[in-house]
């Protein structure tokens, strides 16, 4: 049970760094836009699937990048990458794409200096730590390779949520009946 709490205060400390201002932002950029289309790899890649499922019972058009079904990108639209080094190859193809098609970019990273920061119109900085960068970690950890991030970019994704909810004036009981029925 040690290990649980360790991992619940040291997500309070980081928390705590995430700057209001910025979700404020990504929110209005969300609301901003005509179509999302979200992206990530590996264990990121599961919080931008999650957060693009949320996103839908909020009733906005969205697609997850790589499905058969996602449409090209365009002006208006927004292009939403989670991955905490900025650098991962083809998320960062992915965000020039986006920018040649005159579409804007909201990232989740440890660092807003790397190649997908640089791209972004909006970032969320989330302390971390990662194996995949050469940038120094922004936080110490006691978790293993990048879950720090990951866990407090899924809880961002979640409070995103809610401020939409606010701002569309939707409940979750008009959430629920976008929710899959056949399962």
């Amino acid at each position: 049970m040690s290990y649980l709490l360790d991992v619940c205060e040291e997500l309070k400390t980081n928390a705590a760094q995430i700057r209001e201002e910025e979700i404020s932002a990504a929110v209005q950029l969300i609301l901003d836009s005509k179509r999302l289309f979200l992206a990530g790899t590996g264990r990121s890649g599961f919080v931008a699937r999650a957060f693009s499922n949320r996103l839908m019972h909020l009733g906005k058009t969205v697609y997850f990048v790589g499905e058969p079904t996602t449409p090209s990108i365009q002006k208006d639209d927004l292009l939403i990458i989670i991955s905490g080094s900025g650098e991962t190859g083809s998320l960062r193809v992915m965000a020039q794409k986006a920018i040649s098609q005159k579409a804007r970019i909201l990232t989740m990273t440890i660092h807003p200096k790397a190649t997908i920061g640089q791209l972004a119109s909006v970032s969320i900085v989330i302390p971390g730590a990662t194996p995949k960068s050469e940038l120094e970690d922004t936080c110490k950890t006691i978790q293993p390779m990048g879950n720090a991030f990951e866990q407090m970019a899924w809880l961002i994704c979640d409070v995103i949520i809610k401020y939409l909810m606010t701002a569309l004036n939707k409940t979750e009981e008009e959430m629920f009946r976008l929710h899959a029925n056949l399962e």
